[in-house]
């Protein structure tokens, strides 16, 4: 995999947004989730579900910033 070009500014989006997925989108899926699990049999639990899908979505995303900010360079944006 090649280097990724980003501008100063790009980059502080790009960590400004794992960060948010992290810490605050992790924390409302495990929650969701928790809420989920209260309503009982989880096999028709659509709650459930949804949840745990938007929490694979998640870490893919974070799993694919990582990956991105792991072979970034930055480049002059002036």
């Amino acid at each position: 995999m090649g280097d990724t070009q980003l501008s100063q500014k790009a980059y502080d989006e790009f960590k400004e947004k794992l960060q948010y997925l992290k810490s605050v989108r992790r924390g409302e899926i495990s929650k969701a989730i928790g809420e989920a699990r209260e309503h009982g049999d989880l096999k028709e639990n659509s709650a459930y579900h949804e949840a745990k899908k938007e929490q694979s979505l998640n870490e893919a995303r974070i799993v694919e910033l990582e990956e991105k900010l792991r072979h970034v360079r930055i480049i002059d944006d002036k």
